[in-house]
């Protein structure tokens, strides 16, 4: 959710800061706010509610002088949306600063330890109590880097937190528990971040905090650095890593939006999906063929993927996966057993539900497989064996190519099941197509929907899955109500909310679900509804058609009915004067519970 950003070295640290944080953007906040060490030991903060670049432009963060800062992008989960709860927090005399992403469950009872012994809080939050807990341990006499771990020692919940302290200025302090953070290692420079983006134009070196690790950074006299198993205090060797994205692919280019570039990517990179070490491919198959029960855990987009990978297990290798909301997977982790296999879908590796589950399944002795984008995330250094989404970094919140890719994986992956290849390249040419056909359709489409207040969408089969994820990319980012419903179910209930001009999108493949879906969307019709079809031929019943290319095996179709359905949530967003990019009360990587 938060975004955090340090930075220790020779460039100005205003400039990295706001840089910095302008590459976070994308995972939502509410306010931001930087701390500097300015003159040698004094600790500068500005922070405020509001966009970065606002922000900046009346407290002009980006000219802060010095060569060591720290800066937070908040999304507000205790306090609300209010300067002091904004990041950074502070000790009491102001030479502890702290930003952190995460959650401190026992907070309250910290900060009531805390005032007892004489210290006063400025804000709401949680996080405040983490400086303020380094503040004791530098007055007891501890160095630096052993008050900040023994504040980590007292800390229970999800974190990952970044501490400056003015007696120390050459110094920097991160530490991670349940919440990402990254080591960016350059040439007389170090970042620690959120994620890699706001430093791969300087270094493609990186360093993956796992949790309960913390790393000291310091500057004087030579670059240095040490990590720390902060529950035990020992110091602990880890291994720089290589980073194979590049700074330009998280850019814009020539696009309005990080959503249309992502959309427009997708012929070529879905077919980067089928990239995959045979070995692996071949042993996932196995392994969930051989398992006893076979879990999928994912939520949002991730879940709607993994949906239609059931389908296909269940056509192609005759395999029953039981896919399951990760944050509803409690009761069904109580009958994981040695011979159980939990497979974790999630883009950036980091979602907190998902990481969840993999600690139940590790303590049922289950095996964890994973599909991934995010190399060396937390759930892919957790997993046994990993399938990689090789998209690329989404920056729109809204997940479109990475849910095209994931599309891809479990197709390769049921087929592997089955003994048998497939070949996406003839794919990609569908999908550039499905990209093409219907553009200005779906633009007159939008400046309708600009007016309506519901839509629905309506599939069978493996096209249901397919249903609710264009009803979840239509609210999230235009905040039109949307329903994706099985088609048969909406007689039971759904119908009587149909009345003259209701939008439903129907999703009509020439598939064995063909005639009853049409017939279906011909009830909704003879309510009033206004039936948009999405099928490879026109029909008398639709009052408009989106044309879905003629493909050979109809498995393919989900993959292929995605593509309208992503650029008519764009198109609505973009005609009703909302962000795609940066959805209202919406993060891109959820990574608290």
């Amino acid at each position: 959710m938060c975004g955090i950003i340090g930075y220790l070295g020779f460039r100005p640290v205003g400039k990295i800061l706001h840089s910095g944080l302008k590459a976070l953007e994308y995972r939502g906040y509410d306010s931001a706010g930087v701390a500097v060490i300015e003159g040698g030991a004094a600790v500068r903060i500005v922070k405020d509610t509001g966009k970065v670049d606002e922000i900046n432009s009346s407290l002009k963060f980006d000219s802060l002088e010095g060569h060591a800062g720290i800066a937070h992008t908040r999304w507000a989960t205790h306090g609300g949306v209010t300067q002091p709860n904004a990041h950074p927090h502070v000790s009491c005399g102001g030479a502890v600063a702290v930003v952190h992403n995460g959650i401190i469950e026992n907070y309250k009872e910290l900060r009531e330890d805390l005032r007892s012994k004489g210290h006063a809080f400025a804000s709401q939050t949680d996080s405040e109590v983490i400086p303020h807990l380094i503040e004791e341990g530098l007055k007891a006499g501890l160095p630096f880097d052993k008050a900040v771990l023994g504040a980590c020692a007292r800390l229970k919940g999800s974190f990952a937190f970044l501490a400056l302290s003015s007696a120390n200025p050459s110094e920097l302090m991160a530490a991670r528990n349940e919440s990402p953070l990254i080591v960016g290692v350059g040439d007389n420079e170090f970042f620690v971040a959120s994620d890699c983006i706001p430093f791969l134009d300087y270094t493609k070196k990186a360093v993956f905090l796992n949790d309960g690790e913390a790393v000291w950074l310091k500057a004087e006299g030579g670059f240095e650095m040490k990590f720390f198993d902060f529950k035990s205090g020992r110091q602990i060797m880890k291994e720089i890593s290589e980073i194979k994205w590049s700074a330009s692919q998280a850019q814009k280019g020539e696009f309005e939006h990080f959503m249309l570039k992502e959309i427009m990517e997708e012929p070529f990179v879905f077919k980067q999906s089928a990239f995959q070490d045979e070995l692996v491919l071949k042993d996932f198959a196995k392994g969930v063929l051989d398992a006893k029960d076979a879990f999928v855990v994912a939520s949002g987009t991730s879940f709607h993927a993994s949906l239609v990978g059931r389908a296909w297990f269940k056509k192609l290798a005759a395999k029953d996966l039981k896919v399951v909301l990760a944050s509803e997977f409690a009761l069904d982790s109580e009958s994981l057993s040695k011979d159980s296999l939990v497979i974790a879908v999630s883009q950036s590796g980091e979602t907190a539900d998902v990481l969840d589950c993999i600690r139940a399944a590790k303590a049922a002795g289950a095996r964890i497989f994973s599909i991934v984008n995010v190399v060396g995330s937390t759930v892919d250094r957790l997993s046994e064996k990993t399938l990689y989404l090789n998209c690329g970094p989404e920056v729109g919140v809204a997940a479109t190519k990475s849910f095209l890719n994931q599309l891809g994986v479990f197709c390769l992956l049921a087929f592997a099941a089955k003994g048998e290849k497939v070949d996406f390249a003839e794919l990609g040419v569908f999908i550039e197509q499905g990209l093409e056909w219907n553009r200005e359709k779906l633009k007159e489409l939008a400046k309708e929907f600009k007016f309506r207040d519901n839509v629905y969408f309506l599939g069978r089969g493996a096209s249901y899955p397919i249903a609710l994820e264009g009803a979840l990319k239509l609210k999230e980012i235009s905040y039109i109500h949307a329903e994706g419903m099985p088609a048969g179910e909406l007689k039971h209930g759904t119908l009587a909310l149909i009345e003259k001009g209701t939008p439903v999108v129907l999703l009509n493949p020439p598939d064995s679900s063909f005639t009853h879906a049409l017939n279906n969307g011909i009830e909704a019709k003879a309510r009033g509804a206004k039936i948009i079809g999405v099928g490879v031929e026109n029909n008398e019943n639709y009052d408009l058609w989106l044309q879905l290319p003629k493909i050979e095996n109809p498995l393919f179709y989900p993959i292929i009915e995605t593509i309208p359905l992503q650029l008519l949530a764009y198109y609505s967003a973009v005609e009703r004067g909302r962000d795609p990019d940066k959805p209202r009360n919406l993060a891109k990587s959820v990574t608290v519970r």
